[in-house]
């Protein structure tokens, strides 16, 4: 926003901007005074002061309502972005003023404005700021109920299809979409339910799309808000308009209306257990399902199969679009209507998987992938067990996208499914394929860590189990020394960076974490492995330069904990040879690391588990771990937010003072 533009809002009279006082050299010790004052140094250079005073909040008389009047006047400039600068002043203001009983005159004036038709940039910046305040005030509604038949009646005015300006018709449904917290009680009754409806419907066939996008968005918030009042509009109109909208070539359009099916499916679901609870207790549901969704599945499950075929081959992995917003509603259709999701969609499957186009191969398997959570296991096994050995051969298939659907769909099928995996017939070919794929593109090893640890998980040995069970080989028993010697290989790469990297850590913690007897050798070399590492880049933090390189060192140091303290778990008092080189590690981690680091409490798990594994025969001497850890518990209850726990782990530690350390000789 140019200074020429803002100047001739600001009058004769300049801002005084009153902040808490400075310290040191701070211009404040408030963080919110130093970010005013920066920003107004940036939008107002030269036509502002700065008052510093111990109440900031209480500023000279008048000055804070001549801001307020300046802001009004601001919503009528010609200029749009000024305009939209002043509703955000305008609710900024009410929302700290509404709920002190102040400024209660604020939403009469902005009603006031709001019928003014002779301009139309003062109704757009007014209903920008009504939808601002309450947006603001979401979780104070008694605040605004009072005023609710007013702003309904404002709002719904500028967004009727007869409103001649297409940016007045947004800005309306807009605050349209921020009010609908307020508007319960009109909501109750029929007569202003149907009409709101009738208004929101006509706007999502509005020639702007910007005011088309901006319905469905209503239309979604209204039926997370009033699911139980919506019969009557699916059946008459939202059925309709949700599939058409979801065929339409504006993708903002179409991911809207997706995502209006996905919230049906979320809240069905979830009725669903509601009810299958309340029977479990021979109560009555609070509140029951309709079963929009199993209705409109012959509907939407074919836009839907059609939309997964829309993928864009050049996509960022992290970019929303049609194809990512179809598949999460798949998945979330086969959890509301379960069983019935699979007859509906395996023609699509069978027809497409051996396709000769990429787009259709990938659009088979992410179907696949994305019923597996929903319907009874019995319903998808024989389906699994025929898929499984297409799946396997699909890693080697010419095309990225399709590999990394393919790896993604193993894993949820090692993770919902693992009992269709029969170890004799499909776990060679499946490991083989898994380990194969760590070597390929970011995102399939990623994939592929992720199956490797779900099969770890349901496969291996579980704390808890029979005794007899640890002194068996698991199916996984043979492959145990390739799977995790592959992963130590996949960290080394250049290109495991990030997330990538951290999934093969943690297929290496889930693999020792349920190792058995026989594969106790292959946690202890990985133990010592992961010991060098950490030795090789404590040597190291010399040489780190920038926040990024901090970043990943914290990420690697972290990795290592978290698999040293599996190894110790696991290995019990078997880990007294390396006792006292973790400890030393550890210490040197701890010296290492920034007082404000995650990595302290990672250091300490460590060091939990190992006094937990060792018990009488842990021995700490000397001053050194005295000088290190005193500071710390106080430093770390200081960063813990109130009413956050450390997640337990069964393993305590004390640090107190040096007369407190234990050191008892061994037994």
């Amino acid at each position: 926003m140019s200074e020429s533009k803002l100047s001739p809002l600001l009058g004769s009279r300049d801002i005084v901007l009153h902040i808490w006082p400075k310290h040191r050299d701070l211009l404040s010790f408030d963080p919110a005074s130093v970010a005013a004052l920066l920003y107004l140094q940036l939008a107002l250079p030269g036509h502002f002061s700065v008052a510093y005073c111990a109440n900031p909040d209480l500023s000279p008389s008048g000055t804070r309502n001549k801001v307020k009047q300046d802001a009004l006047m601001a919503l009528a400039s010609t200029a749009g972005k000024v305009g939209t600068v002043a509703a955000q002043v305008v609710s900024a203001i009410a929302a700290v003023e509404l709920p002190q009983g102040q400024w209660m005159d604020v939403i009469t004036i902005l009603l006031g404005f709001v019928s003014e038709q002779s301009s139309s940039n003062l109704r757009v910046a007014t209903l920008q700021a009504i939808g601002f305040i309450c947006e603001a005030l979401q979780n104070k509604p008694e605040i605004l109920s009072m005023r609710s038949n007013e702003i309904l009646t404002a709002v719904i005015h500028g967004a009727r299809k007869d409103e001649s300006s297409p940016d007045v018709q947004l800005a309306a449904i807009q605050a349209l979409y921020n009010s609908l917290e307020f508007v319960r009680d009109n909501f109750e009754r029929e007569g202003e339910r149907n009409y709101i409806m009738q208004v929101v419907c006509e706007a999502t066939q509005s020639p702007s799309v910007p005011v088309q996008v901006g319905a469905f968005e209503c239309l979604v918030k209204i039926m997370s808000l009033y699911y139980d009042k919506m019969s009557y509009y699916m059946e008459r109109a939202l059925f309709g308009l949700t599939v058409m909208g979801m065929k339409h070539s504006e993708p903002e359009i179409a991911l809207q209306a997706i995502e209006f099916w996905s919230t049906v499916c979320e809240l069905e679901s979830e009725l669903a257990w509601e009810a299958s609870e309340a029977n479990e207790y021979g109560e009555v549901p609070e509140n029951e399902s309709k079963f929009f969704a199993k209705i409109a599945m012959p509907e939407i499950v074919p836009v839907l199969l059609d939309l997964l075929t829309h993928q864009d081959e050049d996509a960022d992995e992290d970019e929303w679009d049609v194809s990512k917003a179809a598949a999460t509603c798949l998945g979330l259709l086969a959890q509301a209507v379960q069983d019935n999701i699979v007859a509906a969609v395996i023609p699509f499957i069978e027809a497409n998987i051996r396709a000769q186009d990429w787009h259709l191969r990938e659009a088979a398997v992410m179907t696949f992938g994305s019923i597996l959570d929903g319907p009874d296991p019995n319903v998808l096994t024989p389906l699994v067990n025929q898929a499984l050995p297409i799946l396997i051969d699909m890693m080697a298939d010419t095309n990225v996208n399709v590999k990394d659907t393919v790896a993604w769909t193993l894993g949820r099928i090692c993770d919902l499914l693992v009992s269709t995996i029969q170890p004799d017939v499909h776990l060679h070919p499946l490991v083989s394929a898994l380990v194969s794929g760590l070597q390929d593109n970011p995102r399939i090893a990623a994939n592929c860590c992720w199956a490797l640890m779900n099969l770890a998980d349901q496969l291996g040995y579980v704390d808890g189990d029979e005794p007899d069970s640890f002194n068996q080989p698991s199916p996984l028993s043979p492959y145990y020394e390739g799977v995790v010697q592959a992963l130590l290989r996949l960290t080394e790469t250049t290109t495991s960076e990030g997330q990538h990297r951290t999934a093969a850590y943690e297929a290496i913690t889930s693999f020792v974490t349920h190792s058995t007897a026989d594969t106790i050798p292959v946690v202890q070399n990985t133990a010592v492995t992961i010991l060098m590492r950490m030795e090789q880049l404590l040597a190291m933090q010399n040489q780190i330069v920038g926040a990024d390189d901090r970043n990943n060192w914290n990420d690697l140091m972290s990795n290592f904990c978290a698999v040293i303290t599996s190894v110790i778990r696991k290995l019990n008092d078997g880990i007294q040879p390396l006792a006292d080189r973790i400890m030393t590690l550890i210490l040197q981690l701890i010296n290492a690391a920034s007082k404000t680091s995650t990595l302290l409490e990672d250091a300490f798990l460590v060091v939990g588990a190992l006094s937990a594994a060792l018990e009488h025969r842990c021995r700490i001497t000397g001053d050194a771990p005295v000088k290190i850890l005193m500071p710390l518990p106080v430093n770390m209850r200081e960063r813990r937010k109130p009413g956050k726990k450390r997640e337990s782990t069964g393993e305590e530690y004390f640090i107190g003072s040096k007369s407190e350390w234990a050191s008892a000789e061994p037994a």
